[in-house]
């Protein structure tokens, strides 16, 4: 049998009508409330309000984004959402702009390529977002791709910095100059170094650092061990370093490819600190209770989401472009690392 729209059993949403005749009011007296308008006696916004709860009425959003101009939305285009820090910095970003007020509409990219970009953005704009926050690390993201942004409120977040845009961004410099010094002062005498993938802007950062912070300090820079941040990868690497006995420091591009090589060097006899020490990059939760436990960069990347929500709020709402900017990070030290075997205080 067809339900009829009037049917009791049928729901519907109140509407501005149903708040006024259960008020004992005009629409357009709700209508006022609604917009939080203030020539509405207190009595009788109090009277409006408490009906409005009683009903379950919510003000039409999309009909007050059309009177105000804004829809209180930020849209997210994202890559690599199974990554440990791109959903560590989702989480920041919808906390911090559930906090002021906003929702958000998320647009993953599976592909960075030109075309799933533009397709990406034409996406958010048909959803009616006030601004867009791009969280992207490929190379194949260039200022081209980000043509259709223009007069939008834009921010991007660990996407290189071949863009116009306002960003935010770890730290990489430091972080592995962190990672590689605190190997040295242990008295390695180099560090090899097990990097993400060539694409990725975060890889090629911590690459560079570390292979200038051992030049800086005088030591050879070992050939760089290619890797794909995944565990697997990291234990391709270990076992290639393993057979080396002149290895005994190591610096891993993430914490996953840090746990591969740490198991891939103790199933070749070569314990972990004792023979060789790793670092990793993240301070991933379950870092802690690796075996042993990893030494590693802390990434802050709840400040990562939580700035670039406010760097984006102030183009929309108050036309200010906010400067690049940079969250710095923090060395972990754990039970991965010590001295060469060669210097080893006796046990």
């Amino acid at each position: 049998m067809e339900e009829r729209a009037d049917d009791p059993r049928v729901w519907r949403a109140p509407s501005i009508i149903d708040v006024a005749r259960e008020a004992g009011v005009s629409a357009q007296t709700v209508s006022r409330v609604a917009n939080g308008m203030d020539i509405v006696r207190p009595t009788t916004r109090d009277k409006v309000l408490a009906a409005m709860d009683r009903l379950g009425y919510r003000p039409n959003s999309a009909a007050r984004a059309l009177k105000s101009g804004r829809f209180r939305t930020l849209g997210v285009i994202m890559s690599g959402l199974s990554s440990y820090g791109n959903m560590r910095t989702l989480e920041a970003i919808a906390n911090e702009a559930a906090k002021e007020g906003y929702s958000l509409t998320l647009t993953p990219l599976w592909t960075i390529a030109k075309a799933g970009f533009s397709g990406a953005f034409a996406r958010l704009a048909d959803q009616a977002v006030d601004g867009v926050l791009v969280v992207l690390e490929a190379h194949e993201l260039h200022e081209s791709d980000l043509e259709r942004v223009a007069g939008m409120p834009t921010v991007v977040v660990t996407a290189g910095d071949s863009h116009p845009y306002p960003s935010i961004d770890i730290d990489q410099t430091q972080g592995a100059r962190l990672a590689t010094e605190h190997l040295l002062e242990l008295g390695h005498d180099t560090v090899w170094h097990i990097r993400g993938p060539e694409d990725s802007y975060s890889a090629d950062d911590r690459a560079a650092s570390w292979a200038a912070t051992l030049r800086a300090h005088g030591r050879e820079v070992p050939p760089v061990i290619p890797g794909d941040w995944s565990t697997a990868s990291g234990y391709a690497a270990g076992r290639q370093l393993a057979a080396d006995p002149t290895v005994t420091a190591v610096f891993a591009a993430n914490d996953e490819m840090a746990l591969g090589a740490m198991r891939a060097l103790r199933e070749a006899g070569r314990g972990v600190p004792e023979s060789v020490s790793v670092v990793g990059f993240d301070n991933m939760g379950m870092a802690a209770d690796f075996q042993p436990p990893l030494t590693t960069v802390h990434q802050f990347f709840d400040r990562v989401g939580t700035a670039a929500v406010g760097m984006l709020i102030d183009q929309i709402e108050h036309r200010r472009r906010t400067p690049p900017g940079l969250v710095g990070t923090a060395l972990v030290t754990r039970a991965s690392t010590a001295p060469p075997p060669a210097t080893q205080p006796p046990r």
